[in-house]
């Protein structure tokens, strides 16, 4: 196989079986996944549920579920240092004229924008002002809906889980809010 093979995406045909077999193992053995269950746990480590109740269980029934962040973190390491290679993105016509009506310039580069990931528009008022808030809302709405859009879109779905399919249909209504009424706000 050659490196070019190996740097392109993997097609759906293969990653959509992975995430299914990674799902059945996951029902079969009894556990449900999601990435913010982790800060919970996290918190509760540190001995948090000293000073709240919803911190106050049994951690240790959930450290398999860390070793999930840490294979996140290391297999994104992995993907963009060794597994990838720079490409541009092919964007629709109406979403670069949208983009460059915000002023940004090199739409489609990369995969994130730089003016709202570089050094510089992170350290800027408006860039913590948005991480604040938005950290606030994400971290207000996974509570509140009993989970993150990764335990529900994949795990709860997987589940067939009612309260699961509303909150993935709450984050796409929010992501569309987002997309077309609150980021021309911040940024038009």
């Amino acid at each position: 196989m050659s490196m070019e093979a190996i740097l392109q995406p993997w097609p759906w045909y293969v990653t959509g079986p992975l995430i299914a077999l990674v799902m059945f193992l996951l029902i079969w053995f009894g556990r449900e996944f999601g990435m913010s269950a982790n800060l919970r746990t996290m918190c509760a480590m540190s001995g948090a549920g000293k000073k709240a109740k919803f911190f106050d269980y049994n951690w240790k029934e959930q450290k398999w579920n860390l070793v999930v962040v840490l294979g996140a973190i290391i297999g994104g390491f992995i993907a963009v240092f060794y597994l990838s290679k720079p490409i541009d993105i092919d964007l629709a016509a109406d979403t670069v004229a949208a983009l460059q009506s915000f002023g940004w310039d090199n739409i489609g580069d990369s995969l994130v924008p730089g003016e709202i990931y570089s050094a510089d528009a992170v350290m800027s008022f408006k860039g913590i002002a948005v991480l604040v808030l938005g950290g606030f809302f994400v971290g207000f709405g996974a509570r509140y809906a009993g989970g993150c859009t990764s335990g529900h879109a994949i795990s709860g779905l997987s589940n067939l889980q009612l309260p699961s399919l509303v909150a993935v249909i709450g984050f796409f209504i929010g992501g569309l809010i987002m997309t077309h009424f609150i980021l021309p706000l911040i940024f038009g």
